[in-house]
């Protein structure tokens, strides 16, 4: 048996629309909506009596996919996971490839992300940058320069 692909990466939230609304303005696309629930959601979790609002998106290319968890029941602990600092070891940012920096950073500030640090340039391959979007989630931006 071998690896096939990493599928996607699961980002838990506490305002699912808003969540959905920061990655397609990043360029992400909607491949569907659902609510889970039952036997095998709560075995898969070890958690019982789960219900939660998912969404899942693709990156324009579709080798990319984020899902994106709302947990209805149980509720999350509301002083839980507050965000961390950029240092802090675990899953710490996603990045993305984007044309425009400058353009895409415009865009997510006015949709209420803020940028961690300043836009630089790492030698003469990438300008780069971090932001952060809703609930704390660090996400990168990486504009190839050409």
């Amino acid at each position: 048996m071998a690896l096939q692909r990493m599928d996607h990466v699961t980002i838990v939230v506490r305002d699912l629309g808003a969540a959905v609304d920061f990655f397609r303005e990043l360029g992400m696309e909607v491949d569907g909506r659902t609510q889970v629930h039952g036997e095998w959601v709560d075995r898969i979790c070890g958690i019982d009596g789960v219900t939660a609002d998912i969404a899942m998106l693709h990156t324009p290319d579709g080798h990319g996919r984020i899902e994106l968890t709302r947990y209805l029941s149980p509720e999350p602990d509301p002083a839980a996971r507050a965000p961390e600092p950029v240092e802090a070891p675990g899953l710490r940012q996603i990045m993305f490839a984007v044309d425009d920096v400058d353009d895409t950073v415009h865009r997510l500030v006015e949709h209420g992300a803020e940028i961690v640090g300043d836009i630089v340039q790492y030698k003469d391959a990438y300008r780069l940058c971090y932001l952060r979007g809703p609930e704390g989630i660090i996400v990168a931006l990486a504009e190839e320069v050409r």
